[in-house]
């Protein structure tokens, strides 16, 4: 392919026969039935290393999950989709039961049991006999599909939760989309985030079957009040400027959490409408684009991230002194995203995205670019409305999502006597 070819051409040769390879799987290690808890209690965590440094152990219970706001954000980042295979709904609570208790486990940094050597260990050893803090988060997330007829659960779907449909431009990928449960972990280092989906899969290897994998990192991960963190994506744009704060309570009962009052079935209140979007950049055309193209179709400057005009990352864009898009482009992906009108106002998002990179295609292109997450209180109000401003824009001559999927990440438990999904599922 010569540079003179449009990137339209390149776009329909992805869609044609250039398909991306496949996230790597991971297959499940042989070890401790789902019966077999195969850790102490969650009350007697490893002790923190004095080398640890800001790292911590993540509390799990709470009203919501903790893993949706826990700061600092991890610089690792993980995605797994299942599959439920239970064999009936008494299974399926008691895989929920499990899965709890092992996360629940290894957010503590709870040592495992250790048994005798004519049977085989209870965890992998990845983290040897006492796990040190790593900031190791989880959130846990239902689709669509999970309400089918399988468990009886179809009059409990929440009102909003559909299979994620092809949108503007999607080239969705059957082995890279939906699923029955979603499980997101971040960490800072590779082996706990491995550790950790093992030692989940393990314990549900009766009841989940998995159905597509992604992982990646955030070099710089947000931190509240740290205005030299916000990440950057791989086209080289800092990503998640304008981002909600989850510290603040208020802001995230207005635009994440489900209420009481949103219709919605009573168990999933507390819980949070999650997007993902698997959305690869052809960083190849990127980065044969002019520099002046670049910031005008994000709308920042690259190198400090500040708006179109201005020279502070953090400066709020006046578009009302633009109306004709002489410093912000009208079309500008920023713009698009969030006018800052009072009848846009109700569809911000908290984004916890991750970069990833997934080697190349057949064609010899590379396979790269952003596991795109979301939380939002509604995806009418928040995720869909913001992808219809953006519908059209520039930016998608550069982009491709090709997997993800709508899910409903669960109400926290709330204290330790309980589990995920247990209002839902009784």
């Amino acid at each position: 392919m010569t540079e003179s070819q449009s990137r339209r051409t390149f776009l329909r040769s992805v869609a044609g026969g250039g398909a991306a390879v496949a996230a790597a799987s991971v297959v499940g290690a042989c070890g401790a039935d789902a019966a077999d808890a195969g850790r102490t209690s969650p009350s007697k965590p490893a002790e923190p290393s004095a080398a640890a440094g800001t790292a911590r152990f993540v509390d799990f219970d709470g009203t919501h999950q903790t893993g949706i706001t826990a700061l600092p954000v991890p610089r690792l980042g993980l995605a797994a989709a299942f599959n439920a295979v239970a064999s009936d709904r008494a299974a399926l609570r008691e895989m929920f039961r499990s899965l709890t208790h092992e996360l629940r486990g290894l957010m503590a940094g709870t040592p495992p049991v250790q048994r005798a050597a004519e049977y085989p260990p209870v965890d992998s050893g990845l983290l040897g006999e006492t796990p040190q803090p790593d900031n190791l988060a989880g959130v846990v997330a239902v689709g669509s599909s999970l309400f089918d007829d399988r468990y009886g659960l179809a009059a409990e779907r929440p009102t909003e939760l559909v299979e994620m449909p092809f949108l503007a431009n999607d080239r969705l990928e059957s082995d890279r989309s939906h699923g029955d449960l979603l499980v997101l972990l971040e960490a800072d280092h590779p082996d706990t985030l491995q550790f950790a989906i093992r030692q989940l899969m393990r314990r549900t290897r009766r009841e989940l079957v998995l159905r597509w994998l992604l992982d990646g990192y955030t070099r710089g991960a947000s931190r509240a009040g740290d205005r030299q963190a916000t990440p950057r994506n791989l086209m080289g744009f800092k990503d998640g400027t304008a981002n909600l704060d989850p510290a603040e309570a208020s802001t995230m009962e207005r635009y994440v959490w489900v209420q009481a009052d949103d219709g919605e079935p009573a168990w999933a209140v507390g819980g949070s409408y999650l997007a993902f979007r698997t959305i690869r950049m052809f960083v190849e055309f990127w980065d044969r684009t002019p520099l002046a193209e670049q910031q005008a179709i994000i709308g920042r400057h690259k190198i400090s991230g500040a708006p179109l005009g201005a020279s502070d990352e953090f400066s709020v864009p006046d578009y009302t002194g633009d109306p004709d898009g002489r410093v912000v482009p009208l079309d500008a992906h920023i713009r698009l995203a969030n006018p800052r009108t009072e009848a846009t106002a109700g569809s911000l998002i908290l984004r916890r995205g991750f970069s990833f990179s997934g080697g190349f295609d057949r064609a010899g292109r590379l396979d790269q670019g952003l596991a795109f997450v979301s939380y939002q209180r509604s995806l009418a109000r928040g995720f869909m409305a913001v992808q219809a401003r953006l519908s059209g824009e520039p930016l998608e001559e550069y982009i491709l999502p090709v997997g993800g999927g709508f899910f409903l990440a669960l109400p926290g438990t709330g204290g330790p006597d309980r589990f995920l999904a247990d209002a839902l599922l009784g």
